[in-house]
């Protein structure tokens, strides 16, 4: 029961932290400094990547209908606008996607650290408040989906590079700031970015999964689960608060928040090295 409650205490930060551009990587790292769940490193590994699945699935449902790319109830069944936007999508989650195949375990031994994780947040936290300034007097160019181009996927797709490569980045978070940086309207750059995570999480669930096989104990699988209804359900509210929120606010706020999770993050593990020496 004590493992399931803190499976539940995980799924409920990732479906928090996975939409709101704050970083669920550094989140999890402060997280499992405190509540440790009782399981295998290579579970651990496994359930940090797949544990977004809940999350995911949150996004399939509540854009079902602007996702889909077939409609039977229309003489034209297939719908060209969403079929044209997943090969933006594909094509935007190609870099990530590479990354991940050939780069992804040599690299992140050598970046998954505090130190990474807290700069990251600092940076992008900053970059939020100074693009949101820079757009203050400025309209958007690009105000709905099937406006972005193929150039302009790509670029958010090179952003989404940056935080598959750099944890505390936030996925969520440089694909948004990218798609500010280049005049993508906040609702749009957020529902694209909803979209984006939608084949690069379910990939890299499933490259996890074979990784670590299947062969599950009752009790992993039971963690796993829960997790992910955990991180499924709160995913639905943040969404909706989310889509909510910056229809008439900015993303300042969380660039402000970011800031401050990087300087706890940094004091945190600093006063801990002091103290106990490691």
């Amino acid at each position: 029961m004590t493992e399931i409650l803190k499976a539940a205490l995980f799924g409920l930060v990732e479906g928090i932290t996975e939409w709101l551009p704050i970083s669920s990587t550094g989140h999890m790292i402060l997280l499992d400094e405190f509540v440790k769940l009782n399981v295998s490193q290579e579970f651990w590994d496994m359930f940090l990547v797949v544990v977004q699945l809940g999350a995911i699935l949150a996004v399939v449902v509540l854009f079902w209908n602007k996702i889909f790319p077939f409609d039977f109830k229309s003489k034209n069944i297939i719908r060209k606008d969403v079929f044209t936007m997943w090969f933006k999508i594909i094509a935007a989650c190609l870099p990530a996607a590479l990354y991940g195949v050939l780069l992804d375990d040599i690299v992140s031994p050598l970046l998954y650290n505090y130190w990474t994780v807290a700069i990251m947040l600092i940076v992008f936290g900053i970059a939020f408040i100074v693009i949101e300034n820079r757009n203050k007097s400025k309209k958007p160019k690009i105000k709905t989906l099937d406006q972005i181009t193929y150039k302009t996927a790509m670029i958010i797709g090179l952003f989404q590079l940056i935080a598959a490569v750099l944890p505390g980045t936030s996925r969520s978070g440089a694909t948004i700031v990218g798609g500010l940086l280049i005049g993508v309207s906040r609702t749009v750059a957020a529902e694209f970015t909803f979209f984006l995570a939608i084949p690069v999480m379910f990939g890299a669930s499933l490259l996890k999964i074979v990784k670590f096989g299947f062969a599950f104990s009752s009790q992993e699988l039971v963690v796993l689960l829960v997790g992910m209804v955990v991180a499924f359900v709160v995913s639905m509210i943040v969404i909706r608060f989310l889509m909510g929120y910056i229809k008439k606010h900015d993303f300042k706020v969380f660039g402000w928040y970011r800031i401050i999770l990087g300087i706890i993050v940094i004091a945190y593990f600093l006063g801990r090295t002091w103290i106990f020496g490691g």
